[in-house]
């Protein structure tokens, strides 16, 4: 059987190993795996959405309402725009497929950093198009312009803060970058963990009306990190009306469920849950700095709720996520992005206890 050629330079993005699979290779039990790798949220999810998703559970049979009129409404009040400027995904990647699948052909590339998120490329090699990148991790405007002025790509990537790797772009820096491109480029602007960067410094905060004034640019988040929905799988993208109504020729019918549109109804209502998340978060992540610096690495400051440890040559990011798996914690191996480093989600005070006791043990 042939395949269609331009499979031929795609890699399959590797999700982060579930608790099951540790479970049947090694032989812990559940209980004692630590999961560290996938940036769910460790205190799980908000009680008000787990008892609507019980409440919820006798209409899995039937569709969900698929103008999902009540979800965009209750986003439209809290970012302050129309329904008509909504498009909702099963998760934002889903969203990320309708823009690669509206615009890319094998005549078009896209620009992103030189370590961001792998389905940017995944979804733009599926289309033919290819790949620019900067020389950074970060988005350095200057590096970017000088890209954009170069290739003259058709969508340009700003991941801020930036995943795998934690760091974020002022709101300055990215309106600088999309300000001097085109119109004809459109600038995806991925606030997966937006709310992480907007708690720990508002010069990072970035809302989808700072960027509705440009016909060009999509926001676009997600209810998987803080609000604790990574197993529902919705996101969101928020742009101008007309672009929106251009990628809604992409979207299938009932792309979300009907628990998950609930679920999403509901969490994004409770800003309690996700102020508490965040709180956690700030306050365990001082102990993974602390940490480092005793122990001779370094780290890249995050405002997301994981941290990337960057080891020094006589460390091995492989070796350690192999040896820590087998004890049954789960982490992040970035030599895949060509780094000497590892991506640890902030987890709660037990999973920290656990994965710094072992942590100590494996790099000794």
């Amino acid at each position: 059987m042939k395949f269609n050629k331009v499979l031929e330079s795609i890699k399959t993005y590797e999700a982060g190993k579930p608790i099951e699979l540790v479970v049947r290779e090694f032989g812990i039990s559940p209980e004692e795996v630590v999961k560290l790798a996938s940036n769910e949220n460790p205190i799980g999810t908000s009680p008000a959405v787990a008892e609507v998703i019980r409440k919820n559970a006798d209409k899995a049979h039937l569709y969900p309402d698929d103008s999902m009129f009540e979800l965009k409404e209750v986003l439209s009040r809290k970012f302050s725009v129309e329904d008509e400027n909504i498009i909702i995904g099963a998760g934002s990647d889903q969203v990320l497929e309708f823009i690669s699948r509206a615009l890319l052909n094998e005549n078009e590339s896209v620009l992103m950093s030189a370590v961001t998120f792998a389905m940017y490329e995944i979804y733009a090699r599926q289309m033919g198009a290819k790949i620019v990148r900067t020389p950074s991790y970060e988005h350095k405007a200057d590096e970017f312009l000088d890209a954009y002025n170069e290739y003259k790509p058709k969508i340009v990537y700003i991941c801020t803060p930036n995943n795998p790797t934690g760091d974020a772009t002022g709101k300055e820096e990215v309106l600088r970058i999309i300000e001097a491109i085109d119109n004809d480029t459109l600038v995806v602007v991925d606030g997966a963990y937006m709310e992480y960067a907007a708690a720990k410094d508002t010069k990072y905060a970035i809302t989808p009306n700072d960027l509705l004034g440009y016909e060009n640019v999509i926001y676009l988040g997600t209810f998987s990190k803080a609000y604790g929905l990574g197993g529902m799988r919705v996101g969101y993208g928020i742009a101008q009306r007309d672009l929106i109504k251009e990628l809604y020729k992409m979207r299938p019918p009932f792309n979300i469920t009907t628990l998950s549109l609930a679920a999403a109804i509901e969490a994004a209502k409770d800003n309690t849950f996700v102020k508490e998340s965040i709180a956690l978060h700030q306050e365990q992540i001082k102990r993974y700095e602390t940490f480092a610096r005793e122990n001779g690495f370094t780290y890249i400051d995050s405002y997301t709720n994981f941290i990337t440890y960057l080891f020094p040559d006589s460390m091995n990011s492989t070796d350690i996520s192999d040896m820590l798996l087998k004890r049954g914690v789960i982490i992040r191996n970035l030599a895949s992005y060509g780094m000497n480093a590892v991506r640890i989600t902030i987890g709660t005070e037990r999973q920290n206890d656990i994965f710094f006791k072992h942590f100590a043990e494996v790099i000794a």
